[in-house]
Parts: C-alpha cells; sequence; structure tokens
C-alpha cells in the first residue's frame, strides 16, 4: 500500500516471523509532557527487546502511516506535543492527503497496526463510554475498533475517568472479550480495583496466545482485550483518584470542554490535583503492558 510505511526492522521482524509489539503515539504526542514523553516512549521499546519482540511504535508522519518509528521522530513527535493532531479512524484520509502529522489513538495504532500484519498492541488505558453518555453520547472510537480490528490490545483497564460500568456493556454488545491478567476484576488505570468483573481469568502469556490464535483462526471478527492490572506498589487509593477525577470532570464541564479533547484534558487535570503521582503511575504501567505484550507475542 502506496501509505503505508513499515520500518526495516519491523519489516525483517515480520518477514522472519518474529514478534513484533505495536505502540501508539498519542501517549506521546498528548499523554505526557516533554521530555517524560520521549525518554518513556524509548523506555517502553527497550522493555519489549529486553522480553524477546520488537518494537513499532506507529505514527502519522509526513502523511505516512508508520509502523516502526526512529529514534528521531520519536523526539519529533514529543518535541511537537500537541501541535500533533490526534488522529482517530475520521482523521486518517485527510491527514494522509495533506501529507500532514498524527499521533494514533488506540483505535488508529490498531487499524495501521493490522495493516502491517502486527497482532500484538500494547497501551496505557483504553478509551470508552465517558461518564453522562446517555446525554452526550461521548463513546470512545476504541471500542467500536476493537469490534471490527484483529488485533489483541494489552492495556491497564480502562482509564478511570469513564463509566466503566457502561464500557464494558458495550463492549459485550460488540462480542469483545475482556480477558483479566491474573485478576477475576476489571483494572481502572490508576488503580488495580474497579468493583466490575471481566468475561475471563488468564494467567499466563502462553494461554493469551492460544485463546487469540483461536480466535483468528475461527475467522471470528475484532480484536481481544486484556487488562493487566496496574504493579501494586505504584497503584494509587481508589478514592484519591476517584475524588481528582471528580474535581476535574466539574471543571471540563464548567469550561465546555468536549470531543477529542476531553481526555488529555481530564488526565492533565488528575495529574495536577495528585502531585504528579498519576503520571509516575502512568509510566509504570505502560512498563508493565509493554512486558506482558511482548511476553504474549513471542508465544503468539
Amino acid at each position: 500500500m502506496e501509505y503505508l510505511s513499515i520500518s526495516p526492522e519491523v519489516q525483517q521482524a515480520l518477514d522472519e516471523r518474529r514478534p513484533v509489539v505495536a505502540l501508539e503515539s498519542t501517549i506521546i504526542s498528548h499523554g505526557m509532557p516533554y521530555p517524560q514523553n520521549v525518554e518513556t516512549a524509548m523506555r517502553v521499546e527497550q522493555t519489549i527487546r529486553d522480553n524477546g519482540a520488537v518494537p513499532a511504535t506507529i505514527a502519522i508522519i509526513g502523511g505516512k502511516l508508520k509502523a516502526g518509528c526512529t529514534a528521531d521522530e520519536i523526539e519529533y513527535l514529543g518535541r511537537k506535543g500537541r501541535e500533533v493532531i490526534k488522529a482517530s479512524r475520521r482523521d486518517l484520509p485527510v491527514l494522509v492527503a495533506r501529507g500532514a502529522d498524527g499521533a494514533t489513538t488506540v483505535t488508529t495504532t490498531m487499524i495501521i497496526a493490522a495493516m502491517a500484519g502486527i497482532k500484538v498492541f500494547a497501551t496505557g488505558g483504553i478509551g470508552g463510554v465517558h461518564r453522562g453518555a446517555e446525554t452526550t453520547m461521548d463513546i470512545s472510537a476504541d471500542l467500536e475498533e476493537l469490534a471490527m480490528t484483529p488485533v489483541m490490545v494489552v492495556c491497564a483497564g480502562a482509564k478511570s475517568i469513564l463509566d466503566l460500568g457502561l464500557t464494558l456493556e458495550y463492549l459485550e454488545t460488540k462480542g469483545v472479550p475482556v480477558i483479566g491478567y491474573g485478576t477475576d476484576e476489571l483494572p481502572a488505570f490508576y488503580t488495580r480495583h474497579s468493583g466490575f468483573k471481566v468475561d475471563y481469568r488468564i494467567d499466563t502469556p502462553e494461554e493469551l496466545a492460544t485463546v487469540f490464535r483461536a480466535k483468528l483462526e475461527m475467522g471470528l471478527r475484532g480484536g481481544m482485550l486484556v487488562t493487566n492490572p496496574i504493579p501494586e506498589e505504584y497503584s494509587m487509593p481508589a478514592e484519591v483518584i476517584n475524588r481528582a477525577i471528580d474535581q476535574a470532570i466539574d471543571e471540563a464541564n464548567r469550561l465546555g470542554v468536549h470531543g477529542k479533547e476531553t481526555t488529555p484534558f481530564l488526565l492533565a487535570k488528575v495529574k495536577d490535583l495528585t502531585g504528579g503521582d498519576s503520571l509516575a503511575a502512568n509510566i509504570q504501567l505502560v512498563l508493565n503492558n509493554a512486558r506482558l505484550a511482548a511476553q504474549t507475542a513471542a508465544c503468539l
């Protein structure tokens, strides 16, 4: 495809049937401040290498869908920060046609990974049904993509700024398996506990790979969501996070923040309200997900 650019390292790994793990770029441009964003991106790539897989950071640069970014390209995305458009499915045709840059969300990372033949993707947390969606209809495109695109997404659950119960209901309706890695409970990003049950608990990367392989071989549409709790030592108390989220949502409503600006606004506000603790937790959970994704890709 003329629009897709696969890095030589990633292409060689795919040709040799070695494990590859996709990574998103919204976390670089919109999820963290510079230079922590670039430092974290490079640490995540190294974590994947240390666990036997090849990292493929995904982005849109100069209108090209990139499966595998160089260190210079990651630095470029980190320095430009929010000047880079946060790109969902609807943005791809315009960005490509205009030769523009885009930071890929869970949705667009899944799309480009699938185009390149990459089956496993590690991220922080997925989007979902926002609180108050019964009136705003604010539902992340991530959920629809999970229903359509055959990529395993390893995350720390849904972001705790969301309505977790409705997010699980939506995924059930769309037929997306929600797996708890070593847990029966849906993790809530910064914290290990949400009070909501996952569909199945799986305790090894080998079984994750076996289940996903069966899904692919049966030709079942869509992906699989693996929810991997943040390590215990970095987990934040639910009451602290929930109090900060409630304050952040009140402020977002007051300022009229909506659409694709909502999540970056809320995450930045929560970071400020928690004195930066949420940023440290965010970094650790991404590293933890990268580790599990690489181990699972190696088994797959």
